[in-house]
C-alpha cells in the first residue's frame, strides 16, 4: 500500500500524520505557515522525506463549505507538485476529539500538537473506511 500522509489544512498551522503501513498512524510534527509557498514546500519536503505515494486530506464533507475547501486543496496540492493517489476524508468534529485527547497536558499551547492529531484521526478514519470497503 505504500505511505500514506494525513494533511489537516488550516490557516495558520498544517498538521500532518503518517501510516507507513500495518495501520499504525503517527503524528508529524504540524508545519507553520507564514505563506502557501513556504508550506506548500515545507509539505512537499515532508511527502518526499516519506515518499508517500498517498495523501489524505481533511475537508468537511456535506457542509456548505465543501466545494470551496476542495478547491482550496486542489490549489495547495499543485503547490506541493504531489504526484500520488489523493483522497478527501471527512474532518467533521476531528480538531475537537483532538482537544478531547490532549486534556490533561500540562499547558495547552498552539503548537500544532492539536493539528497534527486531528490529521491522525484523519488518517485513522480513512484507514478504517478502506477496512470497511473491503
Amino acid at each position: 500500500m505504500g505511505t500514506i500522509i494525513a494533511i489537516d489544512l488550516g490557516l495558520k498551522r498544517i498538521g500532518l500524520a503518517l501510516s507507513a503501513g500495518a495501520g499504525i498512524v503517527t503524528p508529524l510534527s504540524a508545519v507553520e505557515r507564514k505563506n502557501r509557498n513556504q508550506a506548500a514546500n515545507d509539505v512537499k519536503k515532508v511527502l518526499n522525506e516519506f515518499e508517500a505515494t498517498t495523501v489524505v486530506v481533511g475537508i468537511p464533507m456535506g457542509s456548505t463549505t465543501e466545494d470551496e475547501m476542495r478547491r482550496r486543496v486542489a490549489h495547495f496540492m499543485n503547490l506541493v507538485e504531489f504526484s500520488g493517489e489523493i483522497a478527501y476524508q471527512d474532518e467533521s468534529h476531528s480538531s475537537q476529539e483532538a482537544e478531547a485527547l490532549m486534556k490533561g497536558e500540562i499547558r495547552y499551547k498552539r503548537d500544532g500538537r492539536i493539528d497534527s492529531l486531528s490529521a491522525k484521526i484523519i488518517l485513522e478514519r480513512y484507514l478504517s473506511s478502506l477496512r470497511i470497503s473491503t
